[in-house]
């Protein structure tokens, strides 16, 4: 969808809207976790809307039993399992996108003991056919969805821990992909991360090195293929790595997870690609996971991590420029291995799901009454001046503009913020 046709929709809603002045207690920010069954062995959990009904689902993988688990939002938040899909063996992550350009969100997923990507392809109402798999490295155990030489299709970009490269598979255009083509990365590189880092237009890759005590950056030579690794230094063994404006200043940073220093590790970017050095966050026992997104309401992002061996979930809320306040802990079960962010029960606040390995799913509604959603320019009104700076950050790809809370920016995108918009913030 095109800026221009965004801005043809202005001028039809009303000019100002009331906005809400409360903040969210961080102690206070989410319901009992509500448990669901997935299989044996859940091990990470992605989301996105999977059957086109505007309701945010569920992703699974089951390192138990070789599946991944399609889970459905009934729109208020709860879940039943579609359908179970047998993949390579080890499945320990996925991603979504539309990897065929039909415009419905398709599924891989890594398997590190078959140094496996198995490609899932959406049948258009949240059913998937069968996986056709891809060789990768060696312990491919995680994978993303990019396009990485700006053919307008998305390719995928798979860290392999054991062989210390990364594996590039470039999509043929219908949802097939060539052979894989190795990247070298730094020490076991555990988890990958992408966005557009450096402010050129293509795709760069981050990647949490597990014994290299780095996080590493990997630009984008605009045609899919990658510079050499820089690296930065964090903490002992990293193991989780998302990007995201922390400091809302238009540019993507990095925030790692180490498991022995208990500990997040946030990397501002300078704007040309390059981070300063680690701000230092103390979070619970062993964090395996860490996602961001506005969990308070404020219209900064916010971090939450999963720290397996106490059993519970860390929120640190943004302070605004990309500093964080002390995780306030949430108990969600021992050995919580991936989290994942959304609006799940669409009522306009972030939710959080958490994969507990060989128990289940567990889901914490958010109970916050946020911000004005609509008041993006800051001046305490929902205005027009607000659409404006809607297309704004839509057109930066900003996730700001995610008002669905399906991590990507479309036309439900749109339609989601002339809803709250009309509905007000009273």
């Amino acid at each position: 969808m095109t800026r221009l046709a965004l801005a043809v929709v202005v001028f039809v809603v009303p000019m100002t809207a009331l906005a809400q002045s409360e903040t969210c207690d961080p102690t206070q920010l989410f319901r009992s976790p509500v448990p669901n069954d997935t299989g044996f062995g859940p091990i990470f959990v992605a989301t996105r809307d999977l059957d086109r009904d505007e309701d945010v689902d569920l992703v699974v993988a089951n390192l138990g039993d070789n599946t991944v688990v399609v889970l459905l939002n009934d729109g208020d938040g709860g879940f039943s399992i579609g359908n179970r899909y047998g993949v390579a063996e080890g499945a320990t992550s996925v991603a979504i996108g539309d990897l065929n350009g039909d415009g419905r969100p398709d599924i891989a997923v890594a398997s590190n003991r078959d140094d496996a990507i198995g490609v899932l392809l959406n049948n258009g109402d949240g059913t998937f056919a069968d996986a056709m798999s891809y060789d990768a490295g060696r312990a491919s155990g995680s994978v993303v969805i990019a396009d990485l030489d700006g053919d307008g299709d998305r390719d995928l970009a798979v860290a392999n821990a054991v062989s210390d490269d990364i594996s590039i598979l470039f999509n043929d255009g219908d949802g097939t992909f060539a052979p894989q083509v190795r990247v070298v990365a730094g020490d076991q590189p555990n988890t990958i991360a992408a966005a557009e880092l450096d402010g050129d237009g293509d795709t760069d890759l981050a990647i949490a090195n597990s014994t290299g005590r780095t996080a590493g950056v990997l630009l984008n030579n605009g045609d899919g293929t990658f510079a050499p690794e820089v690296e930065y230094r964090v903490g002992r063994f990293p193991w989780s790595i998302a990007i995201g404006d922390l400091d809302d200043d238009g540019d993507p940073d990095v925030v790692v997870s180490t498991l022995t220093n208990d500990s997040l590790h946030v990397l501002l970017n300078e704007g040309d690609g390059t981070f300063a050095p680690e701000q230092e966050y103390e979070v619970g026992d062993s964090p395996r996971s860490v996602a961001i997104g506005d969990i308070d309401g404020d219209l900064h992002v916010d971090l939450v991590v999963g720290n397996a061996i106490s059993g519970d979930i860390g929120v640190l809320i943004n302070n605004g420029d990309g500093t964080f306040a002390p995780q306030v802990l949430y108990d969600v079960g021992l050995d919580p291995e991936s989290v994942a962010i959304g609006d799940l029960n669409d009522d306009g606040n972030q939710d959080v799901v958490v994969a507990i390995l060989n128990e289940e799913l567990n889901v914490l509604l958010n109970q916050c009454v946020p911000l004005c959603r609509v008041d993006l320019d800051g001046d305490g009104e929902a205005t027009v001046f607000d659409f404006f700076e809607f297309l704004n950050l839509f057109d930066a790809g900003s996730p700001r503009a995610d008002f669905d809370g399906d991590g990507s920016l479309t036309l439900f995108d749109f339609i989601d913020f002339q809803k709250d918009f009309d509905d007000g913030c009273s």
